[in-house]
């Protein structure tokens, strides 16, 4: 597994050589570039440190830089809000709330999951691991009930588990924002071996591996996810992922149809397992 410094040094060169130096006005240079992107020397001049600095990041040679440095390379090398929390959390520059990692799903959570019908709800962590869900999730998804809990994890899921696999009909978009979501969860969380071995397994998985090497970083909190269900067939569901202030590892997901032939169709399908 790559350390969180060689991760550091290559999503660095990876963010620099996306990025045209024409979008950012610099003059052009009389000589030719052999590489795609900025040069380290730009980056250097537009964060307000050395060329040097910047070499020996890419190298991966053990710095750690200051929150401000930080800062200055996020916005020299234009990164999204998710990168930039992902870029310090690499550097270990965030604040650490010193939240252990949720294994099991808070009571007064789980009744929320419950009490959220006829909306199909669950509750999961950092991981994507599956902590409690309501009928209404089960009806549209699976029963996660029948899993052993090593298995309840949204991402193993949806690369490994056929029925789930074949039932998103923009998979590729599905996997990368989970690919993007696993990557910040472990930027924040290096040292939780269970993400570690999820990952080490996901990686086996070649399109997995593929999306990972990418370097996207994106926590995805809303959005639409378009399903094939075996009775209802096709509905498009909207979610929402909501956070709790006390428990941060855990997260509620909820679905809501997104038109009034999905709310039909997701009316025929919940309630009942698979």
């Amino acid at each position: 597994m790559i350390t969180p410094t060689e991760e550091l040094a290559a999503f660095l060169r990876t963010r620099r050589e996306r990025l045209d130096p024409g979008d950012l006005g610099l003059p052009a240079r009389r000589q030719a570039r052999r590489t795609p992107g900025l040069r380290r020397e730009e980056v250097a001049e537009l964060a307000g440190v050395s060329v040097d600095y910047v070499v020996r990041l890419e190298q991966g040679r053990g710095l750690r830089p200051s929150a401000d440095v930080v800062a200055a390379l996020s916005r020299a090398l234009r990164l999204t809000p998710a990168e930039r929390t992902y870029f310090f959390d690499l550097t270990r520059q965030r604040p650490d709330d010193a939240v252990e990692p949720a294994t099991t799903a808070v009571p007064s959570l789980a009744r929320l999951v419950a009490d959220l019908s006829p909306l199909p709800a669950m509750l999961m962590n950092h991981r994507y691991d599956i902590l409690a869900w309501n009928g209404e999730m089960a009806g549209l998804l699976l029963d996660f009930g029948t899993l052993p809990p090593s298995r309840r994890n949204a991402m193993w899921l949806c690369l490994r588990h056929p029925e789930i696999r074949d039932s998103y009909v923009d998979r590729e978009r599905v996997v990368r924002e989970g690919v993007g979501h696993l990557r910040a969860a472990w930027a924040a969380h290096p040292e939780d071996p269970a993400l570690l071995g999820l990952i080490a397994e996901c990686t086996r998985d070649e399109e997995f591996a593929r999306l990972w090497a990418e370097r996207d970083v994106k926590a995805t909190g809303r959005g639409s996810k378009v399903l094939r269900h075996p009775a209802a067939g096709v509905l498009a569901v909207d979610f929402e992922v909501l956070l709790p202030l006390q428990d941060t590892d855990q997260r509620v997901m909820i679905g809501r149809p997104a038109d009034e032939a999905s709310r039909a169709a997701l009316r025929s399908c919940v309630g009942s397992p698979g």
